[in-house]
Order: structure tokens, then C-alpha cells, then sequence
């Protein structure tokens, strides 16, 4: 086990004016050099959960730490350890970059001119420094506002829909920003996104909350290879192919568009040779690994109507 950056046990929140349990003992643990996904539904309860790491609300019970901190008894402490990114930036749009961190610089304590420097090289935004905010593009917009958040060098950044209405090329430049504050800065990253791909290839670990509650956490590589003994076959003639799989008993089938299979055995070798000799016409016989986004589907099964039409969650 690692050094946990974030710790969370136990923590509740209900809106009293609707009677809404938004969060309902969610606990979870961040360790030091993570690169952290928070996914759900919309409603499922990840902005109440990063606004009670942040302090801005106070939950109803529970426990938040960072670094070792209790946010409600070491509040100072702890949040001198975070830096946010939440719902977009926001900036003087008539100022320049250099001295819009200048600004929140000062809320910072003590930041020299050396580290306002210093973070927008980080972010990739050095020779725009001296350009106004309004001739930025949203994605120049999200480096800066990480920028902002790297001022009072943190040992944890959480990120709420960092990618959110860029470009692909937008979306590519915060993701290789990601993974340089990972790799370079040391910095743990807590990341709540609506683009499941995105997830999948910055992040190491996830936690999937749903009405309120953790339904699963861990290794994105574990969760994505839980199921090994699942095959996707290729047909001609599906119909034929899925009378001759109902036939053993060794297997069982999952679903029929795309034919995918769960062989109980695991004799993955004989099991192929059968369906030939009985006359299957297979083109393709592969082990299934499930995409993030296949996976998210599965444990939120149930749950479609929460989603938009472009499964943003």
C-alpha cells in the first residue's frame, strides 16, 4: 500500500430542501502518484463529493484528510495542499495570463514572479503570458486555470471535467498535461470526467459512483481484465453458430450482436476446435477486453435513463 494523498471514509450528504441523499457513505482512498477517475451518472454525486473535499459544503457525516489533514479540523493544513479546478476556469478576460495569476497569486501567500513563471511553462503557455485572456481558446483557458492551481505547489490537484468542451486537439493537450504533471511535476491528480475514453488511457485507477454510492473502485487494468474467460467470435452464419454454442454445456452465451461468449471451462483451444468441427463458419475467435466505457455500462446497468445521449456522465 502506497501514501494516501486523499482519504475518504464514510461520507454522507443530503439537501434538506429536497430531501436528496446525494452522497451516501462513500469512502475511497487516493494514493500518492495516482492519477485518480471519479465517473457517474449525471446526479450520481461526484460535485456534491468534490465539493466536501474542498470545503465548500459540509457534510452531513464522514471524514475527509488530505495529506494526512482533516479538512474540517485542519482546514488551513489541508487545503493548502490541493489545487482545484472546478466547473471551468474563470478569468479577467481584459488582464493577461501573467497577470491574471498574479491576482489569485496573492490569495496564495507568499508566490514570487519566479513561480507565476515557472507554472505557465509547466502549462505550455510561457510566450502567451503577456497576451489577454480574451483572445485565449477554451483550451488555452483549462492550461491556465491548471496553472492557477499549481501556485501553491500541491501535492494533490482535482480536476472536475477538465476536457469539457475542447477540440480534439484541445482535449490532447490537457491529456499530455496530465500525464506531465504525473510524471514530471509528482503531483496526484483526482479527476472527475464525462469522456470515458479519456479516462482510460490518463488514468490508473477509477472509482465509479452511482445514486450517491461507490459501486466499484481499483485498477483500471484489473477492472478492464476481470473477465478473461469472455470471447467475441465472427460468423457468417451467426444463427447457426449460436444453435451450436447452446448445445454445450461448457458455455454460455452473453450476448448475440456481437456474439460474445463465456467459456467455464476456460479450454479456449478445444472449445474453438468444436465449434469447427460441428460445422460453425468462424472468420475471427478473440478473448474480449471491455473498453472503460463497455464496463461503466455494465456496472450502471439499470441506470440509461440518467445518461445523455452522448453518455456523458
Amino acid at each position: 500500500m502506497g501514501e494516501n494523498i486523499l482519504q475518504i471514509r464514510s461520507l454522507e450528504k443530503t439537501f434538506k430542501k429536497n430531501n436528496i441523499k446525494a452522497v451516501q457513505g462513500v469512502s475511497l482512498d487516493v494514493e500518492k502518484g495516482d492519477v485518480f477517475g471519479f465517473l457517474g451518472p449525471n446526479g450520481a454525486g461526484k460535485s456534491t463529493t468534490i465539493r466536501m473535499i474542498l470545503g465548500l459544503i459540509k457534510p452531513d457525516k464522514g471524514e475527509i484528510a488530505i495529506d494526512g489533514f482533516n479538512v474540517h479540523l485542519d482546514r488551513f493544513d489541508a487545503l493548502e495542499r490541493v489545487g482545484a479546478l472546478v466547473e471551468g476556469p474563470a478569468f479577467y478576460n481584459y488582464l493577461t495570463a501573467y497577470e491574471n495569476l498574479e491576482i489569485f497569486a496573492k490569495y496564495s501567500g507568499e508566490t514570487s514572479k519566479d513561480k507565476i513563471n515557472e507554472v505557465l511553462k509547466i502549462v505550455g503557455l510561457s510566450r502567451r503570458s503577456t497576451e489577454k485572456v480574451e483572445n485565449f481558446s477554451m483550451g488555452m483557458k483549462q492550461r491556465l486555470g491548471i496553472a492557477q492551481s499549481l501556485l501553491n505547489e500541491p501535492r494533490l490537484i482535482i480536476l472536475d471535467e477538465p476536457t469539457n468542451g475542447l477540440d480534439p486537439y484541445g482535449v490532447q493537450e490537457i491529456r499530455n498535461l496530465i500525464n506531465r504533471l504525473s510524471n514530471e511535476e509528482d503531483i496526484t491528480i483526482f479527476i472527475s470526467s464525462h469522456i470515458l475514453t479519456e479516462i482510460e488511457q490518463i488514468c490508473n485507477k477509477v472509482a465509479i459512483i452511482n445514486k450517491g454510492k461507490i459501486i466499484t473502485t481499483g485498477l483500471v487494468s484489473e477492472l478492464l481484465n476481470s473477465n478473461k474467460n469472455i470471447y467475441e467470435i465472427v460468423s457468417s452464419s451467426p444463427d447457426n453458430l449460436i444453435e451450436i454454442i447452446a448445445e454445450n454445456n461448457d458455455l454460455s452465451l452473453i450476448s448475440t450482436d456481437p456474439i460474445r461468449i463465456r467459456i467455464i471451462n476456460d479450454n479456449s483451444e478445444e472449445i474453438l476446435i468444436y465449434l469447427v468441427e460441428k460445422g460453425a463458419k468462424i472468420s475471427a475467435f478473440f478473448p474480449y477486453k471491455p473498453s472503460l466505457e463497455d464496463f461503466f455500462f455494465e456496472m450502471t446497468r439499470g441506470e440509461e435513463d440518467e445518461l445523455c445521449e452522448n453518455r456523458a456522465i
